[in-house]
């Protein structure tokens, strides 16, 4: 993961006092402001499922998040929820492990276009100025959100990376005549030469597995427990909002396996797997298009959630997906945070 570092600013190195509703130290405001947004989530469709209340609670844990919040006319019309935690004692704002966005929300508002930009752009100092006093913040904004200026006027950073998308469920035999042919040909020898059989009903644990494989094989180490991925599932199946694909052979061998999660807008391939010593039968193209077909049924896109690893990248693009920027944002006021930063980003990148 690539850090963008801000040097030229103030140091702090540890949170001081604030009167700030929205600062995690203030106690009973902050649990008031969560309600409002737990309240918001519950009517409103329009926000992103890493966004949503319930998500945050699994993932950073319901003590470890707050939101800022703009209200017009007791109606809440801007939002940015966050996470926060220490780092060597330093107050951070990052997202909760497989947590792919994060950002602003906006109510939907009338007018014309350049109406609209002027007041998000004030909503958006207005959420800036409602932060909490942090070392350092970082977040990755959907690729809808292209506006970060008033971020950048108040000495945020900003790097771009890509995602892949499909746009539209609406047909399936045009989005499988966009595959590439090897994509295509890994489908068709998993399903009619191997006999690959894609099931949603197996066990956690057989997911759990897989996604080690990956990891182990790449002799990288996860950054999520199996006890975390199991408290999410949790959430998203009470929620109706998550499932694991499997591809299992014959002989009951389980090949690959996704786990997708998913909201009104969007189903999201939050996580992978696979058998390293299986890893030639196509599975993963079986179980990722199995993952297509059963979005077309619940959502409106599908997001591959995008890589920085090439071989990924190509992946992810051999399956017909349009390449959608998305904004990452930094900021680390913090000199002595943001060194530790770099020299750790260098350790897990050499």
């Amino acid at each position: 993961m690539k850090l963008s570092i801000e040097t030229n600013q103030r140091p702090s190195v540890q949170a001081l006092p604030s009167t700030n509703p929205c600062d995690p130290a203030i106690g009973s405001p902050t649990e008031a402001v969560r309600t409002k947004y737990r309240q918001l989530c519950e009517h409103r469709n329009d926000i992103p499922i890493f966004s949503q209340a319930w998500w945050l609670d699994a993932t950073a844990g319901r003590d470890n998040w707050n939101v800022c919040l703009i209200e017009e006319g007791g109606r809440i019309i801007a939002a940015m929820p966050y996470a926060y935690r220490r780092i060597r004692g330093f107050p951070v704002i990052v997202q909760p492990k497989l947590t792919q966005t994060a950002g602003p929300w906006f109510a939907p508002m009338d007018g014309k276009p350049s109406s609209v930009m002027s007041r998000q752009m004030r909503y958006m100092a207005e959420l800036i100025d409602q932060l909490p006093l942090f070392s350092h913040f970082q977040q990755n904004w959907k690729y809808l959100h292209t506006n970060w200026l008033p971020f950048r006027w108040r000495g945020f950073s900003q790097s771009t990376s890509y995602t892949y998308l499909l746009p539209r469920l609406d047909n399936l035999g045009d989005i499988w005549n966009g595959f590439q042919s090897n994509i295509r040909t890994d489908i068709q020898k998993a399903e009619r030469r191997l006999q690959l059989c894609v099931r949603d009903d197996l066990d956690l644990e057989v997911f759990l597995e897989l996604n080690r494989h990956v990891f182990a094989r790449q002799g990288l180490r996860r950054g999520y427990s199996d006890d975390y991925v199991r408290q999410l599932d949790v959430a998203c199946r009470q929620r109706l909002a998550g499932k694991t694909l499997i591809a299992v052979d014959p002989e009951g061998r389980p090949h690959a396996g996704v786990y997708l999660v998913w909201d009104e807008q969007s189903a999201y391939y939050l996580m992978g797997g696979g058998d390293p010593a299986l890893r030639n039968s196509g599975a993963t193209s079986l179980c990722l298009w199995h993952a297509i077909r059963f979005a077309s049924t619940v959502t409106q896109s599908f997001d591959f959630e995008g890589s920085v690893l090439e071989p990924v990248e190509r992946f992810f693009r051999a399956f017909g997906a349009e390449q959608k920027p998305y904004l990452t944002l930094t900021k680390t006021p913090s000199h002595l945070l943001a060194t530790f930063l770099f020299l750790r980003s260098r350790r897990t990148t050499s």
